[in-house]
């Protein structure tokens, strides 16, 4: 006998779980070049606030190594290098075309000696332990296949001392206001990748993620589970989005 093979969700279908990188390898792939257009679209442009609001909180330091994971086009690197003088950011993305949009961008070529941009799975890093003193994950680890895989990585690479930062999107604690923005994200956002990017069916998966992703609380649990200290959040917009902190102590 053999074993059933794991499952996983790849939105709201279920897909075997070795299927589902490759599947959101493609959804990036086929947005990369109209991403940061659909970001400041969907969002309205609230997606720059609340990633100044994650630099806010991080408080980079002069001389800091961050890795930012599923980085795609350099959006938080660039923040935090600008923030931190003598720092560098190491990029890492599994999709090698958002690295590619990164680097056409004119804040890669200024940073181009602070920079380096890496082709990587967020669960199975290519770095060695210790090397960070800075991990952060934007809009990323939704989509990852085993989250939990993906934090103990984080924790790896970190530093003694080191401090893991997730931007994603999250539940809004009101019901009926949750519902309202259901309403749009699911009526819209598909319409909108539709006639921007020509590619529905990407956003619909990437409405349908956002939906299957764990609730604040419950995701701060996974981040103890991986080993981390002080593990606190702050909800963005509501609770649209939300900052989850921890530290490796």
């Amino acid at each position: 006998m053999t074993d059933a093979k794991k499952t996983t969700h790849f939105g709201y279908r279920e897909v075997d779980e070795d299927q589902k990188a490759g599947m959101v390898h493609g959804v990036f792939t086929n947005v990369a070049s109209k991403y940061d257009i659909m970001n400041d679209v969907m969002s309205m442009g609230i997606h720059r606030v609340w990633k100044d609001a994650m630099m806010d909180w991080l408080a980079p330091r002069p001389g800091q190594k961050l890795l930012d994971v599923a980085g795609g086009t350099g959006d938080v690197a660039f923040r935090f290098l600008g923030r931190a003088p003598g720092a560098h950011a190491t990029v890492c993305d599994m999709t090698e075309s958002m690295l590619v949009e990164g680097r056409k961008r004119a804040e890669a070529e200024q940073m181009a000696t602070s920079l380096d941009w890496v082709v990587g799975d967020a669960m199975a890093l290519p770095f060695e332990d210790s090397s960070f003193d800075v991990y952060t994950i934007s809009f990323g680890i939704r989509n990852v296949t085993r989250i939990q895989d993906a934090l103990a990585e984080a924790y790896r690479v970190l530093k003694p001392g080191g401090r893991l930062m997730v931007l994603e999107f999250s539940q809004i604690p009101n019901d009926m206001m949750q519902k309202a923005y259901d309403l749009y994200s699911f009526n819209i956002i598909p319409r909108m990748g539709q006639v921007i990017a020509n590619d529905r069916d990407s956003y619909q998966y990437l409405v349908e993620s956002i939906r299957r992703f764990p609730d604040q609380e419950t995701f701060a649990g996974m981040i103890r589970s991986a080993g981390f200290d002080q593990v606190k959040y702050r909800n963005l917009t509501m609770g649209i989005a939300a900052l989850h902190s921890g530290w490796k102590l």
